[in-house]
C-alpha cells in the first residue's frame, strides 16, 4: 500500500494566533488535505503558552514560539528574518522525525525557512501568493521596506516548483509583476464553511446597539488599510444619508488607517451615525453580517475579497468595488452589486439603490446563498493536493 503523501505547510500565523484571513485559511486547507488522504503536518509560529506540538483536526502542529511582532514596520522585516531562522532550525528537528514529499510556504512570510526546508527535504517548494507589496503600495515600491518584501517576493516566485494564487487576477498581476509564465501559476479560490459563520445568539438585542428599526445598517469590515478603500466609503456616506436618511454604518477592524479614518469621519459629520469597532472576533463578526442590511467592500486592491463571500454566505446583501478578484467572487448581478473602483459617487448610488429596494436585496440573498457553494473547501483542497502531485512529478530547476 502507497503511503499518504506527506506535507509541511508553513505559516506564520496559525489559530489560535490569527492576525487575519491567513490563519483561517491554512488551517480549513489544512483540516481538509487530511481528510483527503494526506499527511499534513503545519510549522507555525506560537505564543509563549501555545503547546509546542499539537495534533488538532487531523494536522500535526509544529509551532515556533517567537516574541510578540513588532507595530513598526522596519522593525518588522528584521523580526520576520529572525522568525524565518526560528523556524528553520524547528523545521529541520522535524524533517529529523519525518520524510516530507513537499513543503508548501504562505506568502513571503516564511519565504526563507521554506526555501532552505525544501532543499534540504529534497523537497519541491509549493507557494501560495496571498497578496503582493507591489498591490498592495500600487506599485510604490522603491523604498525600504517595501522594497525589500518586494523583492523577496520576486525571489521566492521564482524559486517555487509551483506558485497558487486565489484567483484568475492574482495570476496575472502575479505573472507580470514578477515575470512568471502563467503557467506555471494554478488558480485555486479560497473556500469557505457556511456551518462556520456562527452568530450570537441575541442578534435583536446585538442589532438595537447600532440602528433603530426603521433603520438601515451599513457594514464595512477588515484590515483599516489603505489599499482596502474605507477612505472611498467614508466619503461616499454623507450624501446617502442625506438622501435617504436614517443610515446608519459600521466599521469593524483595526489596522494603520485607523486614526486617518476615525478623523475623516469626524470632518464628514458622520459620528453621530456610526461607530467604529476597532477589532473584532469571530462570533461578532459572524453576527454584524447577520443584522446589516448592507455589506459594503471598497477595496482598492483585492487578490480575493472573502468578507464578500462571508457576507453572502450569511445572508447579507454585497456592494464591492469592481476591481480585482472581486470580480470573480461577485461575477454578475445576480448575487450582489459593484460600483466603479475608487468612485465616492457610484458607491453611494448603487448603496442607494440596494438600500431603497427590498425585493432587490432579497433575490440577491437567494441568488447568493447557492453562488458561495461552489467555494468548497473539499474542492480547493482537491485541487491543493493535484499541484501537489504535479510538483513532485515534474518539479521545476532551482535558479
Amino acid at each position: 500500500m502507497t503511503p499518504a503523501p506527506r506535507v509541511l505547510i508553513l505559516s506564520w500565523e496559525y489559530p489560535p494566533l490569527i492576525e487575519g484571513g491567513l490563519a483561517r485559511h491554512v488551517r480549513k486547507l489544512a483540516e481538509r488535505l487530511a481528510v483527503e488522504g494526506l499527511d499534513v503536518h503545519v510549522l507555525a509560529r506560537g505564543r509563549e503558552d501555545d503547546p509546542s506540538e499539537e495534533d488538532a483536526g487531523g494536522v500535526l502542529i509544529h509551532r515556533v514560539r517567537e516574541p510578540e511582532r513588532p507595530s513598526d514596520l522596519g522593525e518588522f522585516v528584521a523580526w520576520i528574518e529572525h522568525m524565518n531562522a526560528d523556524m528553520l532550525a524547528a523545521g529541520v528537528e522535524v524533517g529529523d522525525h519525518y520524510d516530507f514529499d513537499v513543503v508548501h510556504g504562505h506568502d513571503w512570510l516564511v519565504a526563507s525557512a521554506g526555501d532552505h526546508l525544501a532543499k534540504r527535504f529534497r523537497a519541491p517548494l509549493v507557494v501560495t501568493i496571498h497578496a503582493t507589496e507591489y498591490g498592495r503600495h500600487q506599485g510604490w515600491v522603491d523604498k525600504h521596506p517595501q522594497s525589500y518584501i518586494h523583492g523577496v517576493e520576486r525571489w521566492m516566485a521564482g524559486r517555487a516548483d509551483r506558485v497558487i494564487t486565489c484567483s484568475a487576477y492574482m495570476r496575472e498581476h502575479v505573472a507580470d509583476v514578477f515575470g512568471l509564465e502563467e503557467r506555471r501559476i494554478a488558480v485555486i479560490p479560497n473556500g469557505i464553511d457556511p456551518s462556520e459563520l456562527v452568530p450570537v445568539d441575541d442578534l435583536d438585542s446585538l442589532r438595537a446597539r447600532f440602528a433603530a428599526p426603521d433603520e438601515r445598517l451599513v457594514l464595512l469590515v477588515g484590515r483599516l488599510v489603505y489599499e482596502k478603500g474605507f477612505q472611498i466609503a467614508l466619503e461616499a456616506l454623507p450624501a446617502l444619508i442625506d438622501r435617504l436618511r436614517g443610515v446608519r454604518f459600521i466599521v469593524a477592524g483595526s489596522g494603520t488607517a485607523e486614526y486617518e479614518l476615525r478623523a475623516q469621519a469626524r470632518d464628514l459629520g458622520l459620528d453621530a451615525y456610526g461607530t467604529f469597532l476597532g477589532w473584532i472576533g469571530d462570533d461578532v463578526l459572524h453576527s454584524l453580517y447577520r443584522i446589516a442590511d448592507l455589506t459594503v467592500v471598497p477595496s482598492i486592491y483585492e487578490p480575493f475579497g472573502l468578507v464578500a463571500l462571508e457576507a453572502m454566505a450569511s445572508g447579507c446583501p454585497c456592494l464591492v468595488a469592481d476591481t480585482g478578484g472581486l470580480r470573480e467572487v461577485v461575477p454578475n448581478e445576480d448575487v450582489g452589486l459593484r460600483f466603479r473602483c475608487r468612485d465616492p459617487l457610484s458607491l453611494g448610488q448603487m448603496a442607494e439603490r440596494l438600500l431603497s429596494d427590498a425585493e432587490l436585496r432579497d433575490r440577491l440573498v437567494a441568488e447568493a446563498s447557492e453562488h458561495v457553494l461552489g467555494f468548497d473547501w473539499a474542492d480547493v483542497a482537491r485541487q491543493v493536493a493535484r499541484v501537489y502531485a504535479e510538483a513532485v512529478v515534474a518539479p521545476a530547476p532551482v535558479p
